[in-house]
C-alpha cells in the first residue's frame, strides 16, 4: 500500500478505524464512487466482507475469522449512524453483571433500534437479534454512551475509545422481561435479577413510568418482591399502572396472588409477599 493517498482517500482513512466496517451507501456519500471503491480494495486499503460492506483492514496484515461483534457494534451506531442501541441482557452482560451466568453457545447481542440488513450476513463473534423500538418507543430515556469494555473487545474497538451506546441496567433489565416467555427463560432471569442489588430507584420509576408493557411492570415487580433487594423499598407501587384483570402468560401455570399473572410455579410463593402488598 505505497500509493500516493489523494485527498479523497485521506478523508476516508481519517474517517474510518482499522478493522471498522461501512457498506456502500455511506462510502458513496463521501464522494467515492464504485470505480473508486474497486480500485481501494484492489490496493489494500479496504477489503471486501460481503457485497456492499467493507473494512478497512487492521495494521500488520492481522486476520480475524470473523469480526468483533463490539466493532460491528461501534460501525453502525458511530459510522453509520443508526439509531440502535445494546439493549436487553447483552447490555447487563456488558455492564459485567451477568457475564458468570453466559449461556454455552454463540453469543446472542441484542440490538434495538433499526439496523440494515446486511448485518445479518457478516460473519461475527455474536448473533445479532435485533428488536423494534416497542418497549419505549422512541423515547431514549436510560440509553447511554458507556466507556464499559468486554474481555473481548480487542484492538479496534481499544484504540479510538469509541464509547457504545447501551441501555443501563435498569432499562436493560425492563427489555430482558419483555422477551418473556418465548425468547427467554424465567429461570434464568431469575438468577441475573439475584444479583441486580444496585439499582437506582428514581431512574426505576422514570422507566416504569415509561414503560408500555403491562406485562413487563407486573413481572419486574414478581422479581422484585422474589429478590427483597435494598433498592425494592424506595418503589412506590402506588403510583405504577398494572392494568386491570388477571393475564394468562404461561399455560397451565399459577396465578401470582399480588400481581395476577400466570407463571412457572418456583416463582409464586404459597405466601403473598408483604413487599407487593400495595400493588
Amino acid at each position: 500500500m505505497n500509493h500516493s493517498r489523494t485527498p479523497r482517500l485521506k478523508s476516508l482513512l481519517d474517517a474510518l478505524p482499522p478493522g471498522f466496517v461501512v457498506d456502500t451507501a455511506w462510502l458513496r456519500a463521501r464522494g467515492i464512487d464504485p470505480k473508486s471503491i474497486h480500485d481501494y480494495v484492489a490496493r489494500g486499503w479496504i477489503e471486501r466482507v460481503v457485497r456492499g460492506v467493507y473494512r478497512r483492514p487492521l495494521p500488520n496484515g492481522t486476520q480475524e475469522d470473523k469480526l468483533p461483534w463490539q466493532t460491528v457494534l461501534l460501525s453502525l451506531q458511530r459510522l453509520k449512524g443508526c439509531n440502535a442501541h445494546l439493549g436487553g441482557e447483552s447490555a447487563l452482560d456488558f455492564a459485567g453483571h451477568v457475564h458468570y451466568l453466559r449461556l454455552a453457545g454463540t453469543r446472542r447481542v441484542h440490538l434495538y433500534g433499526k439496523v440494515p440488513s446486511w448485518l445479518k450476513r457478516l460473519p461475527t463473534t455474536g448473533q445479532f437479534v435485533s428488536h423494534r423500538l416497542r418497549l419505549f418507543g422512541d423515547d431514549p430515556v436510560g440509553v447511554d454512551d458507556t466507556d464499559a469494555l468486554d474481555d473481548q473487545s480487542g484492538w479496534a474497538m481499544n484504540a479510538w475509545r469509541w464509547p457504545v451506546r447501551a441501555s443501563c441496567p435498569e432499562r436493560a433489565i425492563l427489555e430482558a422481561i419483555d422477551e418473556l416467555p418465548g425468547n427467554a427463560s424465567f429461570e434464568h432471569l431469575d438468577r441475573i435479577f439475584e444479583g441486580l442489588v444496585g439499582l437506582r430507584p428514581k431512574q426505576l420509576m422514570t422507566l416504569l413510568a415509561a414503560c408500555r408493557s403491562i406485562k413487563v411492570r407486573r413481572l419486574f415487580f414478581v422479581f422484585a418482591d422474589r429478590h427483597e433487594h435494598g433498592w425494592r423499598k424506595h418503589l412506590e407501587t402506588e403510583r405504577i399502572d398494572f392494568g386491570g384483570g388477571p393475564r394468562a402468560l404461561v399455560p397451565g401455570g399459577r396465578f401470582h396472588p399480588t400481581y395476577s399473572i400466570s407463571l412457572p410455579a418456583f416463582l409464586v410463593s404459597t405466601e403473598p409477599s408483604a413487599a407487593g402488598g400495595n400493588a
